[in-house]
């Protein structure tokens, strides 16, 4: 990786991959691309920002060539419930977006990170020690634009030879960024409440395990997979990775250890866990371990006790 474009820089994911691909690989060499015509200070000042809209070709085209791209990590999507709530959209930026950058890889011989999600998976997946081969038959468009996402990459290997990987996220967990609109938002948003209001009413019920990671791990295996030796990837696309399997009382718990007064309340929203049901309660992630060493650095307690701690000076920082 030598020139790196960053698309969706600005979201959750982004933001931190862009500071960390910039602090590895030099400020210069990594471009930030947004829709966002204002992005923050951290993205905007701190090296090269254009602002992209994926579904539109030309104009994506010219960014790539005008900075003599060779690595796009393409981050740019409409989570899960989003999703759900305008499924054309989702399409248009999930899956014609990636079209178009897998294009532009094509023609400009770039390689390719594409995140895909446990979402790819559905109600007839097995659920538990979720293999990293197995049916996947998802019933949201989320989920089915991320399987699509997941066959299109491994086609334009097999086809065109462009080297495409990715991972399958679980939920993510930051103090950085806000999440965009996604079911596991949830494992997020307890932090910020319990910091605020010492209580969280959980829009997801008790025994809803679903798989979560820390977003340093999350980073560290978007840049590890593209760094590592090509030709042991016998997967390539939709890696699966995990750190911690948790329901909404296991993340409760973590945050009772470091605030005693914490309390946790549930208001279930059908939507959110309807599309939280038929995702696995946990993954295997043993191709990724086997083929390029992935290992998470932070289980549920090292997160929780990171992510407070971070969180409490974020927001003291904000309010003063």
């Amino acid at each position: 990786m030598k020139r790196i474009l960053v698309t969706g820089a600005c979201g959750q994911i982004g933001t931190e991959l862009t500071h960390e691909l910039r602090k590895k690989y030099g400020k210069e060499q990594v471009v930030a691309a947004d829709i966002k015509t204002n992005p923050g200070e951290n993205i905007k000042n701190a090296g090269p920002y254009e602002i992209m809209d994926c579904t539109n070709y030309a104009s994506s085209k010219k960014i790539v060539e005008k900075y003599n791209i060779d690595t796009i990590f393409h981050l740019a999507a409409i989570l899960s419930a989003k999703a759900e709530a305008d499924p054309n959209k989702a399409w248009e930026v999930n899956i014609n977006g990636l079209y178009n950058i897998l294009e532009i890889a094509r023609e400009k011989n770039c390689s390719l990170f594409t995140p895909s999600s446990i979402g790819a998976f559905g109600p007839s997946t097995p659920s538990h020690n979720t293999p990293q081969d197995t049916v996947q038959r998802p019933d949201t468009m989320y989920g089915i634009t991320k399987v699509t996402g997941e066959l299109l990459c491994d086609y334009y290997h097999k086809k065109y030879n462009i080297d495409t990987r990715g991972v399958r996220y679980p939920g993510l967990i930051s103090h950085k960024q806000l999440p965009g609109g996604g079911t596991t938002d949830y494992a997020v948003e307890i932090f910020y409440e319990a910091i605020r209001h010492k209580k969280y009413v959980s829009p997801l019920q008790r025994s809803t395990y679903l798989d979560m990671m820390y977003m340093p791990d999350a980073i560290k295996a978007a840049i590890q997979l593209m760094e590592a030796d090509g030709s042991k990837l016998e997967h390539r696309n939709a890696f699966n990775v995990t750190s911690f399997s948790a329901d909404p009382e296991m993340l409760g718990n973590a945050i009772k250890e470091q605030m005693p007064d914490f309390e946790l309340y549930y208001e279930i929203d059908p939507e959110k866990q309807n599309i939280a049901d038929s995702w696995p309660d946990n993954l295997n992630d043993s191709a990724a371990s086997q083929e390029w060493g992935w290992f998470p650095d932070y289980n549920i307690k090292s997160a929780a006790k990171d992510m407070l701690e971070k969180l409490s000076k974020k927001i003291q920082k904000e309010t003063a």
